[in-house]
């Protein structure tokens, strides 16, 4: 396991290659986004375990909804089928579960499935786990603006930053992204100004606590210098933790 000094304190995830996975299997896609179900769980125990304070995971994107009707149909129910399974597990582990998204548009069930997760894990202090389901980073960026908008409030890097949905956990350190592709696909796209990106080529369903390492390992060899020389960073007893 990494030494826990050098463990970021935000990590953030896109979680992609379930369908793949799936289809070198000769297996259904909504197959491949059960597993995936598993790998999350395993990455979850993992972060706890490592240190991390924040996990925040990309596992619906607004864009989603143009999958075909029966995958996003057997992933609605992936979720209804884990909230129940999964909740009571996650509140003994100290984890706190928030989802960021638009609600509008998903099913009382669902929704109210959301809700009652985060209110049954919401003392919970170990870990917080943000789960992004109908989310999309430029909705994200839209959504603070015409907040800020409709109040009066001068629309200002700081008073945007302040207004996004994340704002209570701040930016992340570290993004990993799996399955091979190296983009950020609408993933926290203001958040992520200043984090460490790391790319793995396994597909989600594979990955586990030795390629979490790897990831882990990988961000604590960067110089973070937000924009300063090394020669400035070297000087600073510390370094923000977002700009």
């Amino acid at each position: 396991m990494t030494s826990s000094k050098n463990v970021p304190h935000h990590i953030a995830m896109v979680m992609d290659g379930n369908g793949r996975w799936a289809a070198k299997r000769f297996l259904p896609r909504i197959a491949g986004h059960r597993q995936g179900v598993e790998s999350l769980k395993r990455i979850v125990r993992a972060c706890a375990q490592r240190g991390v304070g924040v996990l925040t995971v990309f596992a619906f994107s607004s864009e989603n909804w143009n999958r075909p009707a029966d995958e996003v149909s057997g992933l609605m129910d992936i979720l209804a089928m884990a909230l129940s399974r999964e909740v009571p597990q996650l509140k003994r582990d100290g984890v706190r579960l928030r989802f960021i998204g638009l609600r509008s548009g998903l099913s009382e069930r669902v929704a109210r499935g959301l809700a009652d997760a985060e209110t049954a894990t919401e003392s919970n202090t170990t870990l917080s786990l943000n789960v992004c389901f109908n989310y999309g980073g430029r909705w994200d960026i839209v959504d603070a603006a015409s907040r800020l908008a409709q109040t009066g409030t001068p629309i200002t890097e700081q008073s945007l930053g302040a207004a996004l949905s994340t704002a209570y956990c701040g930016d992340p350190d570290l993004i990993i992204r799996t399955g091979g592709e190296r983009r950020l696909s609408n993933f926290l796209l203001w958040q992520a100004a200043y984090s460490e990106l790391h790319f793995s080529d396994l597909l989600w369903p594979d990955f586990d606590e030795a390629a979490l390492d790897a990831a882990i390992d990988d961000f604590a060899s960067r110089e973070r210098r937000f924009g300063m020389t090394s020669a400035q960073v070297a000087t600073h007893s510390s370094i923000p933790a977002s700009i």
